[in-house]
């Protein structure tokens, strides 16, 4: 199954060269960068740099997520705030000084800045809506704030504490007035939306009176609300586009297949938190299996991110079940739960300046843990990127442009995931010196009302339906941890049998290898959709990139012009032989680009920046960008590159905001487009396999 991909694309059946020791801490020419990264900002001790947003007179703005609780007030709570008496001059060139690095516990504890000063506009839990609601906090039907002392049992992240993306609506010709849409990374998600507006003297004004909580409105709840709202876009049609980063989707571990677990008639060593998304007490897998299998037991990918599930369920209306202790006891919760296939999606606003802004979710660009989407400026061509090890990046494009559709139900397209070609090129240079050669794979074409539809099937699903599917139990029975442990057992050896199964997964794939995406029966045309990342490992596709993290293109790119690409990471599976696509290990990731074609697609990523490796002492890594994050382009085509940064070499923890001027001065039309300058000849013949994975390995 896995060699469809190669097959189709006429690709070489030599196998893979052998990658550099990934403990060799000296990959050559990292870090590199194509032209000049400047320091902008560094944000407060333990806080990300997120959701950068640049206003049309040049303000910057950004979020400050998840800072430090022992910061000085007002950096210890969660915030979104502007630079003032700073303006981006947008003519491609130097406009400030670069910062220098923080040196004084005092300095790692403030946001510091080039130029202006950071003022906040709105702070986690403030007061709003006319005092109905917090700021970033959902709320059950009844109005109940779902907090941690409100509700037991597992939590993905504080209420308030983590947004992330920030899209600017503006309501007038002049930009001075608008709405601000804030993502919130948390489960139940959420995403708020604040009236801003520009003084004469440049300053902007935050209206929390009438701010609101998308989550806690109707139009939100039922489409079953969202999950970890991380970064997003502003649509060529003038709407915020939220991307839900649903970790929770993995069924099988890093570079695992669907199709290992068939072969090996087991899915011990395999399984994924997927799996046990309707398990009582879910996060708790992880804990369960090391102690079923002991010594052969294994890292259940993102089974930390199912945290949060039992309180999107309370969201719904659920009735909690048993809180007495720390947290949930054993009793599953059986009235209302949430349907996995409903999360992991792209959320456009619509109608943003409403009363109540109407959300829809594109379930036929895919499901996975977006990152963010880039709509291009056709309206068709959309890139995305999941976030995760053993994830990566895909395409979409719609039949018709977007916004054409008056029921974005009706919403056709097709859904290509990447397959490298030049697979050896990757495995001989260094990263600095190797442009990665796509071609997109067609993993499926469909509308969003049948994507909906499929989805739909799945509602109803409960805790008690885990229980009920894989042991004898019945619902009134006791709960005990033997009972628990013989459902986990029976869904490690044969998947969960309440959502898509292994079968459904492994026979699509054989159909699509037999007669091509379009020849797979009815039944099977959900599974791309619904399983996303399963489908394009099992026929072979590149899904090994570790955190693929941003995307953006200058606002109405054309052909010739770039589209951004940030992968956080190239280690783990990635440099350690596990995984099919190799490289020379640099754990401080890489910024590529790529050109559009005529007809917006992109084949070719070159690298622009190379971050450090881990062992690389202060003097290299404090000025070098690490763990690239958020990207937004610039009108004049430099780059902000956002770090969510371990600390390496450094020698401050904090994360920072760097601005990126290409060395080719323009926003398109790059000084090499042929990739035969002798300073970057790694392009390759286009060789190499897919293959599987072992399903090994403790990150995500």
């Amino acid at each position: 199954m896995a060699s469809s991909v190669a097959a189709a694309l006429g690709a070489s059946v030599a196998g893979v060269g052998q990658a550099a020791d990934p403990d060799d801490p000296n990959t050559p020419r990292a870090p590199l960068v194509r032209g000049e990264l400047k320091r902008f900002s560094t944000t407060a001790f333990g806080a990300e740099v997120t959701g950068p947003f640049v206003f049309g007179d040049g303000s910057l703005l950004y979020s400050l997520q998840h800072p430090d609780r022992e910061n000085p007030a007002p950096y210890d709570r969660a915030a979104v705030g502007y630079f003032s008496g700073f303006q981006f001059s947008f003519d491609g060139e130097s406009d400030f000084d670069e910062l220098s690095t923080p040196e004084t516990d005092a300095e790692r504890r403030t946001v510091r800045s080039a130029a202006g000063d950071y003022e906040i506009l709105a702070r986690e839990r403030d007061v709003i809506n006319g005092g109905s609601e917090l700021l970033g906090v959902p709320q059950t039907p009844d109005g109940t704030n779902i907090t941690s002392d409100q509700f037991s049992g597992s939590k993905y992240a504080d209420a308030g504490y983590t947004p992330d993306c920030n899209q600017f609506v503006a309501t007038n010709d002049e930009e001075t007035e608008g709405y601000l849409f804030t993502n919130w990374e948390a489960s139940p998600g959420n995403v708020s939306r604040i009236p801003l507006s520009r003084d004469d003297d440049g300053s902007w004004t935050a209206d929390l009176e009438n701010a609101l909580n998308l989550a806690n409105t109707d139009a939100l709840r039922d489409l079953g609300g969202t999950r970890i709202n991380c970064y997003g876009d502003l649509s060529p049609w003038n709407t915020m586009l939220s991307a839900e980063e649903n970790y929770g989707h993995p069924r099988v571990s890093l570079t695992a297949t669907v199709g290992d677990i068939v072969e090996k008639g087991t899915g011990k060593g395999l399984r994924g938190a997927h799996e046990f998304w309707n398990r009582p007490n879910p996060t708790e897998i992880q804990a369960a299996v090391d102690d079923y299998y002991g010594d052969e037991s294994w890292f259940v990918q993102s089974y930390w991110a199912v945290a949060g599930v039992e309180l999107l369920a309370y969201y719904l209306g659920a009735e909690p079940v048993d809180q007495s202790g720390d947290g949930n006891d054993l009793t599953p919760i059986g009235d209302v739960y949430p349907n996995p296939y409903r999360y992991g999606y792209i959320v456009d606003v619509r109608d943003p300046a409403a009363e109540t802004p109407e959300p829809v979710k594109y379930y036929v660009m895919g499901r996975a843990a977006w990152e963010c989407p880039d709509v291009q400026s056709d309206e068709r061509t959309v890139y995305l990127a999941s976030d995760g090890d053993s994830k990566g990046v895909y395409k979409f494009v719609a039949d018709e442009p977007i916004p054409s559709y008056d029921d974005p139900m009706d919403l056709a397209g097709t859904l290509y995931a990447p397959y490298v070609t030049n697979r050896d090129a990757a495995v001989e240079a260094p990263p600095a010196d190797v442009n990665l050669e796509i071609e997109w794979v067609e993993l499926g074409h469909a509308t969003n009302a049948e994507v909906a539809a499929w989805v739909a099937e799945y509602d109803g699903v409960t805790q008690v339906d885990y229980l009920e599917t894989h042991t004898d139990w019945e619902e009134g029975d006791e709960v005990t941890p033997e009972l628990l442990e013989a459902a986990d057992r029976a869904v490690v050896e044969n998947g969960n049998r309440d959502y898509v199964t292994d079968e459904e997964i492994v026979e699509w794939a054989d159909q699509y290898e037999a007669a091509g995406p379009g020849g797979v029966d009815e039944r099977l045309r959900r599974v791309p959709f619904l399983e996303t990342r399963a489908a394009a490992k099992e026929i072979g596709a590149t899904i090994e990139f570790n955190k693929a993290e941003g995307i953006d293109s200058v606002d109405g790119a054309e052909p010739g012009d770039y589209v951004y690409f940030g992968i956080s990471e190239l280690n783990d599976d990635m440099s350690n032989d596990a995984g099919d696509l190799q490289f020379q290990r640099v754990d401080g990731g890489v910024v590529y680009r790529a050109e559009l074609a005529a007809d917006y697609n992109v084949s070719t990523l070159e690298p622009v920046i190379v971050g450090p490796d881990a062992s690389d002492p202060a003097a290299v890594a404090d000025d070098a960008l690490i763990n690239v994050d958020n990207l937004d382009v610039m009108d004049d085509g430099r780059v902000l590159c956002c770090e969510d940064a371990d600390q390496f070499g450094r020698s401050y923890k904090n994360d920072c905001l760097y601005v990126y001027t290409p060395e080719d001065g323009d926003r398109g039309h790059g000084n090499d487009p042929d990739g035969d300058d002798a300073d970057n000849p790694g392009r390759g013949d286009g060789d190499g396999t897919p293959g599987r994975g072992n399903g090994n390995g403790n990150s995500d």
